[in-house]
Parts: structure tokens; sequence; C-alpha cells
């Protein structure tokens, strides 16, 4: 009796350990505020999950775009624009076409955002979370935010 109880436990043990590894790329983790540059642009810490590297660090351009436009950055500094681009709604689902396009890979959204805040250091130690079949990497980014409201207005997504 005490033998399988201690082989129950052991199963478990172990099956707890190797499940902890599995859901770093499932965990969800919000990008957040990091500076205001003077020419009104964000400089936000956005998190992307890929196959490799490269994908993750679109992922997390397009994830970076995504929660200025639509959710607004609410962790990290105070003095980041909390608030959204756009308030419509339901604006995603409204205007579907236009933003798959403009998430699409090598879209638009490229135009709006800048990795050079991203210094030696932060690459070398760059977080890094691994999953099954899946990486997750946190990386500083520059969110030209000015620009990207001016564009949102010339296309007649926003009011001026």
């Amino acid at each position: 009796m005490k033998l399988r109880i201690t082989i129950l436990l052991l199963i478990a043990a172990i099956s707890t350990l190797s499940a902890q590894k599995k859901i770093a790329g499932n965990y969800g983790y919000k990008t957040e505020c990091m500076g205001v540059e003077g020419d009104g642009s964000q400089t936000v810490k956005a998190w992307g999950n890929g196959r490799n590297r490269s994908d993750a660090v679109e992922q997390a351009k397009k994830n970076a775009i995504r929660d200025i436009l639509f959710f607004g950055l609410v962790e990290g500094k105070q003095e980041c624009q909390q608030r959204p681009l756009i308030y419509e709604v339901n604006a995603q689902e409204k205007y579907e076409d236009y933003f798959n396009k403009f998430f699409a890979d090598g879209g638009e959204y490229r135009n709006f955002i800048s990795l050079k805040d991203e210094r030696i250091g932060d690459k070398i130690n760059r977080d890094r979370k691994r999953g099954r079949g899946s990486v997750t990497n946190g990386f500083i980014v520059r969110v030209l935010r000015s620009e990207l409201k001016q564009k949102l207005i010339a296309d007649g997504i926003i009011p001026k």
C-alpha cells in the first residue's frame, strides 16, 4: 500500500514539473509602459509568441500597437497615455477588413514601431519563456503614437 502511494506521488510530482514548462507559451503577458518620449511616442515592453524568435518579434510589435489602439496601457508607468486611441465599441470588428490588412505580415503597422530603444544589454538579457513548440519573448519597442493617430484620422477610423 505504501509503495503504491509513493509511486502515485512520484508520478504526480513529475507530471507537475513537466506541465509547468509547457504552459509558458500559453500565458498572456500584458504590454507595459516604460516611458514617454518628447515626440509623443511611447516606449513599451511588449510580449510576442511564435515558433521562433523572429515570429515572436513580429507578434510583439503587433501586440504593442493593438494594445495602444484598442485597450490602452494600464501596466507600467503612469505617464503613458492609458486611454486607447480608438474609443468606439467593437471597432476592431467594425473595421475588420482595414485592420486585417493593417496587421498583415509586412503590413502598415511596421511604419509605427521601432526597436531602436532596445539596448545591447536588453538584447542579451531579453525575457524568454519556452513552451512546447513555441517561444515567448519580451521586447522593448517604441510606438509612434502621434503618427499612428494621424493615420487613423486620415483613413477615417477616428474623428479629428
